[in-house]
């Protein structure tokens, strides 16, 4: 499989405080890196950089390369708006805007020019079934989506970060606000959309990241730790820090 972003030699400074030490890794095509690590260890902060969402913390400095598809994505003439497109993004808690379903899945594409009704119409319903929430919504388009469930919303977000036809989609803990059953559903829709996308994710919940991702990667206070195929991690770790933290030993 090849890399669609690497990052190589990557420290991350808020004013004096180092937080990201010397980080190298690489993501590949249509798979699942999960990024796990105790609070505060970097794993966040590491994904922002993916799409420059750090650019908006003030003080923030990063030294080091990012690249997508071979591409620096810090160089100074990077169009962060057409980054932010290709590489998007799901938060912690879902953040639909205020404003209807529909409006909410076709708000993306239009900001990016389109405006014929009948190709907003099936991008929002394409976006919406990938999302798997199509049939939980589609006689209610015109419905507040803060009106939905939790669950339902994180997938709406989904959804909304799909209708600009991204590569990567980054999701930094998209469950932690939701509860099993809403977590399975995320967690079988990320496995399906390995197919098309490729997928990073920050996760606390160490038997999600052993169930759904290819390969992960250990953080700990801003350094990784260890890089590898997920079931390595997880059964035979090279690092007792890694083995003390998979076993629930500390973190």
């Amino acid at each position: 499989m090849s890399s669609k972003m690497t990052v190589e030699n990557l420290d991350l400074f808020y004013g004096d405080f180092q937080a990201l030490h010397n980080v190298n890794l690489d993501v590949k095509e249509n798979e699942i890196l999960s990024f796990i690590g105790p609070s505060g260890c970097g794993k966040s902060t590491l994904l922002k950089c993916l799409n420059r969402m750090n650019d908006l913390v003030v003080g923030c400095r990063i030294d080091g390369l990012v690249t997508l598809d071979g591409e620096d994505i810090y160089q100074k003439n990077y169009d962060v708006n057409n980054l932010r497109k290709r590489v998007g993004m799901v938060f912690q808690q879902p953040n639909p805007f205020p404003m209807s379903i529909y409006e909410n899945i076709a708000y993306g594409p239009k900001t990016h020019g389109i405006k014929n009704k009948t190709e907003l119409d099936e991008i929002v319903e394409n976006s919406l079934k990938q999302a798997a929430i199509w049939d939980e919504v589609k006689d209610d388009l015109k419905k507040s989506a803060l009106s939905i469930s939790g669950g339902q919303q994180q997938r709406l977000c989904i959804a909304r970060a799909l209708a600009v036809n991204p590569e990567v989609i980054l999701m930094d803990e998209p469950t932690s606000a939701l509860d099993p059953i809403s977590t399975g559903k995320i967690e079988d829709l990320a496995q399906e959309l390995k197919e098309q996308y490729t997928i990073v994710i920050v996760t606390h919940n160490m038997q999600q990241a052993s169930r759904i991702s290819d390969r992960t990667a250990f953080f700990l206070n801003g350094v990784i730790v260890e890089f590898d195929d997920t079931t390595k991690i997880f059964t035979n770790p090279k690092e007792e820090k890694t083995e003390l933290y998979v076993t629930g030993r500390f973190g």
